[in-house]
């Protein structure tokens, strides 16, 4: 009697040894030596991750790690992304990570302003990113910061960027203002490109604004630098003084040539931008010029205006620019 009770009580410490020893290897100790980036590609299984866990050496054997996550594991489906595993994590905690956690996101910011070219510029340049895009269409882009996923297409990137433009102009565009010269949503963003290229002062945008809705309205022509660089550079900084053939070339952009608005936009403009050309500033101001401050001096008159060009090239000629 002594002896069955003897052995029912081995077999009953035995069976609680395996059962810690089952239950450590599952809460317990792990193979996560420092925070790791792993990926869950789409479609995978908890068999195909188990085995991809194994030859990372993030855990010791995908056998025991299946056979644990489907006795003391949730039965929830695992998320397809990149997710960081925490340095000591065990394997409960790989398991629930990959069923519940938050896969990891990376941003790429658009500044505004910000022209295609230079957009497509940086979205090729993201190492993290996957496949080709052409050039996007001018102003289709609303300058922001975007999250993507490691392997995300730039083609999915450009959609949320090109969307989140269409969903503010959405939004903007009901309160369009009867001082407003633009009559549809694309001459507004048009209009809104040579704002934003103009003043990188977010204080004077809706006096730009006003100063060309008054220019627009009285059929004088904008005469603004940013047009005639634009079909030079695509938007990209000229790096030099403009050229008098430049300001006489004749083409779809350039504002001393032409009246009216460019047949497109000249880089994309940001929410601020386009809210002042829709909300435009009351002013009688139809001139500007730099006051050398990183602002302008805005003047209603030609005679007042000629006055602030001639301070302008004063301080040009005490900053030995002229």
């Amino acid at each position: 009697m002594r002896g069955a009770k003897a052995a029912i009580a081995a077999v009953a410490a035995a069976a609680l040894i395996a059962a810690v020893w089952f239950a450590a290897g599952w809460w317990g100790g792990a193979n996560v030596g420092k925070d790791t980036s792993f990926i869950v590609k789409s479609g995978a299984t908890v068999t195909s991750v188990a085995r991809d866990l194994e030859e990372q050496g993030l855990i010791a054997s995908s056998d025991a790690f299946l056979l644990r996550a489907r006795l003391l594991g949730s039965g929830d489906p695992i998320k397809a992304g990149e997710f960081l595993l925490p340095v000591g994590s065990s394997p409960a905690r790989i398991l629930h990570t990959l069923q519940h956690g938050e896969a990891m996101r990376r941003l790429v910011t658009i500044p505004e302003g910000t022209p295609s070219i230079v957009v497509h510029e940086l979205l090729m340049a993201e190492p993290l990113l996957a496949g080709t895009i052409p050039v996007p269409a001018e102003g289709s882009i609303l300058p922001d910061s975007y999250d993507f996923e490691r392997g995300e297409t730039r083609a999915a990137v450009v959609a949320r960027m090109q969307q989140a433009m269409k969903d503010y102009l959405a939004e903007a565009w009901p309160g369009r203002t009867a001082a407003s010269a633009v009559r549809t949503v694309d001459e507004a963003v048009v209009l809104a490109s040579i704002v934003e290229k103009e003043t990188g002062v977010p204080r004077e945008r809706r006096m730009v604004a006003g100063l060309y809705t008054n220019r627009l309205k009285d059929g004088m022509r904008l005469q603004a630098d940013p047009t005639i660089i634009y079909p030079i550079t695509k938007g990209k900084p000229l790096g030099r003084r403009i050229r008098r053939s430049e300001i006489d070339a004749v083409n779809g952009y350039n504002t001393y040539s032409m009246a009216g608005l460019p047949r497109g936009p000249i880089t994309n403009p940001g929410r601020e931008s386009i809210a002042a050309v829709l909300d435009p500033a009351a002013t009688k101001a139809r001139y500007m010029v730099a006051d050398g401050s990183g602002g302008h001096a805005f003047a209603e008159t030609l005679e007042q205006h000629n006055a602030n060009v001639a301070k302008w090239f004063a301080i040009r000629r005490q900053r030995g620019e002229l």
